[in-house]
């Protein structure tokens, strides 16, 4: 009876381990924008390969996977990650690298992943998932007959009066600021990053931002949580407030008034990694769900669903055939995507490497600049 009570268990055990591996694991930030991913391409790819996957929220950063390596017990197969740590990851042999158009294929009109992806991944070991952006927005009803279209216009307070409702920390704001104070981008932004490599680039944009928040006409006031602009805005205690584009739009689906403005956004983004030694990845099943998932079809699919850009270029085309392509059936999407061709006029890309060389210095800065305001 023992002998058959420790089979039995055994047995209980290998069908725990086989059951939970052939599941793959995506690890995402919860909230909407899993959601998306969980129904605009996790479901489809999951329906389509046969292939069970479960989404697991966590709160950025490597800590979490390190321990799972550490303790030789990885339950993790694909992650949600920012550029800096697919660098990093990829450094210290925590992720697969990727032979990317092999292992991506190409999009749905025959152009190779390496030409179909807006822009080149940070590390070998990142795939493109989402684009964001850093823009602004402005309430229609309470701005008045003259309607704000450019970067410029958000630091214009002769033009427009009022307090700017303004990100609380320097990165996106020094690189807005430099693209209204008359510095073309240029390609992703090189030459505004040529300027802040300098310390009379970082203190002209300091200075832009410290005018606007010192000017009686004008004055700042500075939000961390996504939620804040709009509220702001509706609540008329700013005229303009910069954000994320996610955030307005789920603010104008909900009825609110806004309007954003894309003239010198930042783009941002989000890129997917597949974990090294993941208990799917020696069988190929996270690869082909990653692979499916990141396809021309699977990434338009979470746009059904928020308005984050997909990564791949042929997605849009997707989104542009299947309108009005938002999950109400009534709103077109392709306005509200930050990589369409209307909203990429004049646009930098965040550079996080850039960032992650200077965040801490120009950090002090931008709060020693905040310290002096009236």
């Amino acid at each position: 009876m023992k002998k058959l009570s420790k089979l039995l268990l055994a047995l209980s055990f290998v069908l725990s381990i086989t059951s939970s591996a052939f599941a793959v694991t995506v690890v995402s930030w919860g909230g909407a924008y899993t959601e998306s991913q969980k129904l605009g391409y996790g479901d489809p790819a999951a329906k389509k390969l046969g292939i069970p996957v479960n989404w697991v929220d966590y709160s950025g950063g490597l800590s979490e996977i390190k321990a799972q390596k550490e303790a030789g017990a990885i339950t993790w197969d694909i992650i949600d990650v920012y550029a800096m740590d697919t660098i990093n990851g990829c450094d210290e042999g925590l992720f697969v690298e990727f032979d990317f158009d092999k292992d991506f294929g190409p999009g749905s009109d025959g152009v190779k992943a390496s030409d179909d992806f807006f822009a080149p991944m940070p590390s070998k070991c990142a795939v493109g998932n989402i684009l964001y952006t850093w823009n602004y927005a402005y309430n229609h009803d309470t701005i008045g007959s003259k309607k704000p279209t450019t970067i410029k216009d958000f630091f214009n307070t002769k033009k427009f009066p009022g307090k700017r409702g303004i990100y609380g920390s320097a990165v996106s704001n020094l690189e807005i600021a430099l693209a209204a104070d008359g510095i073309k981008p240029g390609k992703g932004g090189a030459k505004i990053y040529e300027a802040l490599n300098t310390e009379k680039g970082v203190k002209r944009a300091i200075d832009k931002i410290a005018a606007l928040c010192n000017d009686p006409k004008g004055g700042c006031v500075f939000w961390s949580a996504g939620a804040k602009p709009p509220e702001l805005l509706m609540s008329g205690e700013v005229v303009m407030a910069t954000g994320w584009n996610g955030r307005f739009f789920g603010a104008q689906m909900s009825g609110a008034p806004l309007t954003q403005v894309w003239d010198g956004q930042g783009l941002d983004y989000q890129y997917m990694v597949m974990v090294k030694d993941g208990p799917n990845v020696a069988s190929g099943d996270a690869m082909k769900v990653l692979k499916e998932m990141m396809s021309t079809e699977g990434l338009a699919g979470s746009a059904k669903h928020i308005a984050y850009a997909p990564f791949r270029k042929s997605s849009l085309a997707v989104i542009k055939a299947g309108e009005p392509w938002y999950k109400d059936g009534k709103t077109n999407m392709l306005p509200e995507m930050p990589s369409s061709k209307k909203n990429t006029k004049n646009y930098f890309l965040v550079d996080a490497v850039y960032w992650a060389d200077n965040g801490t210095e120009l950090g002090e800065k931008f709060e020693a600049m905040k310290a002096t305001l009236k």
